[in-house]
């Protein structure tokens, strides 16, 4: 009888645990789905403003919900429930249009009924050139090796003020065809010109809204690579610790 007794403790003891990591699953889910959900910066496409290495929180409700606001994409249903456009400057998080599932993350900047065009690595939106101003030099690590580029400061027409770096103005995508945004679809850059894989390639082109996963808004850990997170006693080499929980420029 007591053996019985045990057996039926030990089921009971699993049958909580496994219901309460099942009920942590859920709960994780709605709150990755409809809240937030933290993103691992990989590539250097949004320096100098995101580094390679940084984790910054998504927030899901500015611009409504989508398929891909889920997990997997799952539940597949087309178009947005509770939509709202996203502003020009907003750093956001997509799915590439090539694949509908690779994450990007770039800045918005033109929106539906707008026209782009790269001229000689000169943006210019509805056929104004958008200001810029040197800043000076910035190495850049991004890519493994250090490149010396250019900083600017770029000021976009409603006022709005972000950093760029630049190579210089004969690379691949620095000059386009005029290209006018679609309802339903916005234009999204990197901050890093001559380093980024954007709305200006084919291969990713315009943005269909559907497409948003979310709007960025702080970093919440940064790591530069020289040693993983749990090997602490590095952590004074390995964690920016200025970057912890820093705002973007949105």
């Amino acid at each position: 009888m007591l053996k019985k007794d045990k057996s039926k403790v030990k089921q009971n003891w699993f049958v909580r645990n496994l219901k309460d990591l099942l009920w942590a699953a859920v709960i994780a889910i709605i709150i990755r789905s409809l809240f937030m959900e933290p993103f691992h910066i990989p590539s250097g496409s949004m320096v100098p403003e995101l580094l390679v290495g940084d984790y910054l929180f998504v927030t899901k409700w500015d611009y409504g919900y989508s398929r891909h606001s889920f997990p997997l994409s799952f539940p597949p249903f087309s178009g947005r429930i509770l939509e709202r456009a996203p502003q020009r400057g907003d750093i956001v998080v997509f799915k590439n249009p090539e694949d509908n599932s690779t994450d990007y993350i770039k800045r918005v900047m033109a929106l539906p009924g707008e026209t782009v065009q790269m001229k000689k690595g000169r943006l210019y939106i509805n056929g104004q050139l958008i200001e810029r101003k040197m800043l000076g030099l910035y190495q850049d690590t991004s890519s493994g090796r250090t490149n010396t580029l250019v900083m600017y400061e770029e000021t976009l027409p409603e006022g709005k003020k972000h950093q760029i770096l630049e190579l210089n103005d004969s690379q691949p995508l620095d000059d386009t065809g005029l290209i006018t945004v679609p309802e339903g679809t916005f234009f999204a850059m990197g901050d890093n010109r001559d380093n980024s894989k954007d709305s200006r390639a084919l291969s990713v082109g315009v943005v269909p809204f559907e497409n948003l996963v979310g709007k960025a808004r702080f970093i919440f850990y940064s790591n530069n690579g020289y040693s993983p997170f749990l090997f602490f006693w590095n952590w004074n080499k390995s964690i920016r610790w200025k970057r912890l929980f820093k705002g973007l420029t949105i």
